[in-house]
């Protein structure tokens, strides 16, 4: 399903990072539009293979090589040594992505979060302002607010099935269990409930496209509008009607034309 003239192509890396390798798929547009990339950062249970068919779609409508990795213990990258700490939100720019790009040679890029993916994503804005033409986030939280508490406490009972974990199994293997806990007692650590954007947003100088679903599980459209407010560029705020929290499987082609427009102007 692809509405462009950019055939698509993919390889897959491994990348050494300061604590591990990690693992690449890169997709490559035949005939470049822009030599810009657009790095994919996933959400709190997520990999290269659950992004599904949305890069590729992404890489084919933009133009644009799109670049998508397992963070450390995820997929098939290397276990992680420890549990996350918690400042393990700004730490993901300073550290995988940093090394990523530069064995890579990727000097300007775009990036582009999903759910905790995108409070990574406007860390890496921030702080590596020359370098970050663009950002985007979907389903990104901004603040650790009651709904998302009460969505991973749902979530922790629906994981007390061991069938949902055979189903993380498939995409982490044996890390699955550190996935799930990396995620649920992070969040619900007393000591990360006082964490936000807040403080990072202002340095983000580049353009933005906030993406939400009004009916996110996992956040009000607060998120969207202090991200949107505080970011220190131009921003576009784009809530979804009748969309969760993953816009881009929910409503993938709307998704796909939106940020393919949104790239347009950046380079």
């Amino acid at each position: 399903m692809t509405h462009s003239n950019h055939p698509v192509t993919s390889q897959e890396k491994w990348i050494q990072g300061p604590n591990g390798m990690l693992f690449v798929r890169i997709w490559s547009p035949e005939r470049p539009s822009s030599q810009i990339p657009v790095f994919l950062l996933h959400d709190s249970l997520g990999c290269v293979e659950l992004w599904r068919n949305f890069p590729a779609e992404l890489c084919a409508r933009s133009g644009r090589q799109v670049i998508a990795y397992d963070r450390l213990g995820f997929g098939q990258s290397d276990s992680h040594p420890g549990k996350p700490g918690v400042d393990f939100v700004a730490r993901e720019a300073e550290t995988d992505f940093a090394a990523l790009r530069q064995q890579l040679g990727i000097d300007r890029f775009i990036v582009f979060g999903h759910s905790v993916g995108g409070g990574m994503a406007v860390n890496c804005a921030a702080s590596f302002g020359e370098a970050c033409v663009g950002l985007i986030t979907e389903s990104a939280q901004a603040f650790v607010e009651d709904r998302t508490i009460q969505g991973i406490e749902e979530a922790r009972e629906l994981f007390k099935d061991p069938a949902q974990v055979g189903r993380l199994k498939k995409y982490h293997g044996e890390k699955a269990e550190w996935v799930l806990g990396a995620w649920i007692d992070s969040w619900l650590s007393p000591d990360f409930a006082s964490w936000s954007l807040l403080p990072v947003l202002p340095r983000v100088k580049c353009p933005a496209l906030v993406v939400h679903g009004i009916d996110d599980e996992y956040g009000s459209s607060r998120h969207p509008e202090l991200i949107g407010q505080l970011s220190g560029g131009t921003t576009r705020v784009e809530v979804m009607a009748d969309t969760r929290h993953v816009p881009h499987r929910e409503r993938e082609s709307a998704v796909v034309a939106m940020v393919a427009g949104f790239l347009q102007g950046l380079d």
